[in-house]
């Protein structure tokens, strides 16, 4: 057996159950890959509690059990069911008829990669950006760095760039999913591999990796922050909440939904939550382009036809910082009750700075350091003629095939730890966030 300390204060009145948020963070830590909770059994007096937990990669099944009796431990008993599969990667051979640059550095003979970003318009890209052409040309490589504007026509335009100019590997962080038919057609055609990055691409069976944040769980972080911060779990109610989400053409945008409502619908079928809007389906709470205005736009309309009475708003879901950011704007203007629960991603500036200001209770950070450090090692993995580093086999599925992935593991930033996820960690500066 194995057992982790969970940091719960002892004191003399009567000793509550973990959350389920705490439970799962508990297993991930222990065991260092991303789970699904499976089941859970809580006795009626909260003397006990067994959950059961499935890991994302299908290869652990663990069960957790605690006491009131000993509440500051976890007790884990793990079960194999099975094991990851790497798939190996066809070596790119430079053509042996060129003579080689005495210029060039020989570890990475002289390989040529295209990095395709979505927008310069959000933060997040231009740092993903500029954070894989670093290390990757740290390590010898040239690199194509691209960025789209928002429109599909251009991504398509600078990826078939890319293979025209001999880029030897292919990394796109998609526009739309399922946007890139043709020019993915000719980069198999001419044996370039192509690693889907962040968003993964769809009904396309010429993508041969994927790397990502745990979209999935990026939602549920949100969810669970919602469950925890209203009391949700202990069957406090009912609050008022609404939610918004990210563009329809974006596949991350309904994992993201469907990671969080997973955890809040039992809420709202039981009537703990109310959406007083009524506006609960993914197409009814999408936001075309993650555009803040937009999101403002629809917040407006449901703070003016919903909550000009006085009606509190208790949580707002929202999927990303751009779209928290267009809520919090439509509140700051048309709302006179106190600020509700507003979740996001990103932890751009504008954002944290509205955690500090307790105008936004938290964010999902996906460090793009990790994500962008973990696609440069797989591309020169593939370059190296080396096996890719993968760590899910089964989870993601465009639509074709299952795509070999790499999914890093996302945390929640709110004003309690702050400091130490962005500013210990260097990710921003004090003077970055204006404190």
């Amino acid at each position: 057996m194995l057992f982790f300390m969970f940091g719960m204060t002892s004191c003399k009145k009567q000793v509550e159950v973990p959350s389920k948020r705490d439970v799962k963070e508990a297993v991930e830590d222990e065991y260092d890959k991303p789970f699904d909770l499976d089941s859970k059994d809580i006795a009626e007096d909260g003397s006990e509690a067994e959950w059961v937990f499935v890991s994302k990669d299908g290869t652990l099944i663990v069960t957790v059990t605690w006491s009131a009796d000993d509440p500051d431990e976890f007790d884990f008993d793990k079960e194999d069911i099975g094991t990851d599969v790497v798939e190996p990667v066809p070596t790119i051979e430079p053509d042996p008829s060129v003579e080689p640059d005495p210029s060039i550095n020989t570890q990475t003979n002289g390989f040529k990669i295209g990095v395709s970003m979505p927008t310069k318009d959000l933060q997040r890209w231009n740092q993903d950006g500029d954070s894989i052409k670093s290390q990757l040309e740290a390590l010898g490589y040239e690199v194509d760095l691209q960025y789209a504007a928002n429109d599909v026509a251009t991504q398509v335009s600078q990826v078939e760039n890319m293979i025209n100019s001999g880029c030897d590997v292919l990394i796109i962080a998609a526009i739309e999913s399922s946007s890139l038919g043709e020019a993915l057609e000719d980069a198999e055609a001419l044996n370039i591999p192509v690693i889907a990055y962040d968003r993964l691409i769809l009904e396309s069976d010429t993508v041969d990796y994927y790397v990502t944040f745990d979209n999935y769980m990026v939602g549920q972080l949100q969810g669970e922050y919602i469950e925890s911060a209203l009391g949700l779990d202990y069957g406090a109610g009912p609050y008022n909440i609404e939610i918004t989400t990210g563009d329809p053409g974006d596949n991350n945008a309904l994992f993201f939904y469907q990671g969080a409502m997973d955890v809040l619908n039992p809420y709202i079928d039981d009537g703990q939550l109310v959406v007083v809007s009524g506006q609960t389906e993914f197409n009814e709470v999408a936001t075309a382009s993650w555009k803040t205005e937009n999101a403002q736009d629809r917040a407006e309309d449901i703070i003016n036809l919903y909550y000009s009475d006085g009606t509190q708003i208790d949580a707002w879901l929202c999927s990303n910082d751009s779209t928290a950011l267009g809520v919090e704007n439509a509140l700051a203007a048309n709302y006179l009750g106190s600020y509700p629960v507003i979740t996001g991603q990103d932890c751009d500036i504008l954002n944290v700075q509205n955690i500090i200001n307790d105008k936004q209770a938290m964010s999902v950070f996906k460090d793009t350091r990790t994500l962008a450090n973990q696609v440069s090692i797989m591309a020169d993995q593939i370059c190296s003629g080396d096996y890719v580093e993968v760590n899910d086999t089964v989870t993601f599925n465009n639509g074709v095939k299952t795509i070999p992935t790499y999914a890093c593991l996302p945390v929640f930033v709110d004003k309690t730890n702050y400091v130490q996820v962005l500013i210990d960690s260097g990710y921003y500066t004090q003077a970055d966030l204006g404190i």
